[in-house]
């Protein structure tokens, strides 16, 4: 048997089919990353690689975020969870909000260190706001703490937004790996709550489907920076005994989702030599099939965290630029 049941049917196939190419400037910086950028995370070497990720990723000062007074920058407290707000300086009146949730495959991360890259690159040339949430990880709180300290940093900030000095009608959920999954999942829990309503969420290689077995997961193992071995360990640690049930809510993993209707626009974002490829392309599908409205990026020779390893790169710069553009689409609405 497999990691979990069958998803979409032709995961037979997915084990014998060769991986996609990498595109060849990815490739470069993968190869020059070393063997360690493809380690596996398993059980075994779960505490060991959360101790290796928080040396890596260190949390960044106020002072740091602030870069000489580029930023205006404070850690916030909304019952309970920690948020860190940022905006370009001297940014006057109600500024649109991205509200972001790091990546981390539900185990690492912090909602410091994405925090450089968030404003360089989306709030300074898009007079944005952010808020970063620092949920917690797994396995030490498993589902549902994640999404529902996503979810109540979310109220607390919607129900601030004039403190904040951010639009309140004018908020993205966005998030990348597991956070792009956690984003996807606040969308389902705001509708089925009754608000704060999103105007858009952006989802960028997002973790959705905790079943482990399409084509695409199938045909990435051994090949993709997250494989298949990783992904079904970080699933554990989050799930339990829950992970595979056939009854786990949509608000734990997004693609059990059965009804899609009523959701903000999305912009989802995934490689074609990624583990998530397919459940990303038919989480589109399910909102189009829906009546719903998403935009679909499949970066041709991808893989997970492109944009990270070779910053540069050509497609690094396409995926960039995309992104830029659906948010200037949707916020100008």
């Amino acid at each position: 048997m497999g990691d979990g049941p069958a998803g979409d049917g032709g995961a037979a196939d997915g084990r014998a089919a060769p991986p996609p190419p990498f595109d060849p400037e990815l490739r470069a910086a993968l190869t020059a990353a070393g063997a360690g950028a493809r380690q596996p995370l398993t059980p075994e070497n779960l505490a060991a690689w959360q101790e290796r990720d928080a040396a890596a990723r260190p949390r960044p000062t106020v002072a740091a975020l602030r870069d000489g007074g580029r930023f205006e920058v404070a850690e916030l407290d909304a019952r309970g969870v920690r948020l860190v707000s940022a905006r370009p300086a001297g940014a006057g009146g109600a500024l649109p909000l991205l509200y972001y949730l790091h990546g981390g495959g539900l185990v690492t991360g912090n909602a410091w260190s994405v925090l450089p890259r968030l404003l360089r690159e989306l709030a300074e040339p898009l007079g944005l706001a952010v808020v970063s949430v620092e949920y917690r990880l797994a396995p030490a709180a498993r589902y549902p703490a994640a999404v529902e300290d996503c979810f109540a940093g979310l109220r607390w900030t919607a129900g601030h937004a004039d403190r904040l000095g951010v639009d309140a009608g004018r908020i993205v959920v966005g998030g990348k790996s597991a956070g792009g999954g956690l984003a996807a999942a606040l969308a389902l829990l705001t509708r089925d709550r009754g608000g704060p309503v999103p105007a858009g969420q952006l989802l960028l290689s997002p973790m959705l489907d905790d079943r482990n077995d399409t084509f695409s997961a199938h045909q990435l193992a051994g090949h993709d920076t997250w494989d298949r071995t990783s992904n079904a360990t970080a699933w554990r640690a989050a799930l339990g005994e829950r992970r595979g049930a056939p009854d786990l809510p949509p608000y734990a993993a997004p693609a059990r989702a059965a009804d899609r209707s009523g959701l903000p626009p999305a912009y989802v974002e995934v490689g074609s030599a990624e583990t998530f490829r397919d459940e990303a392309v038919a989480y589109a599908d399910a909102l189009w099939r829906a009546g719903g409205e998403a935009e679909l990026h499949v970066w041709p020779g991808a893989f997970h965290g492109f944009d990270t390893f070779a910053p540069g790169a050509a497609l690094s710069r396409d995926a960039r630029e995309a992104r830029i553009r659906w948010l200037r689409r949707i916020l100008a609405r």
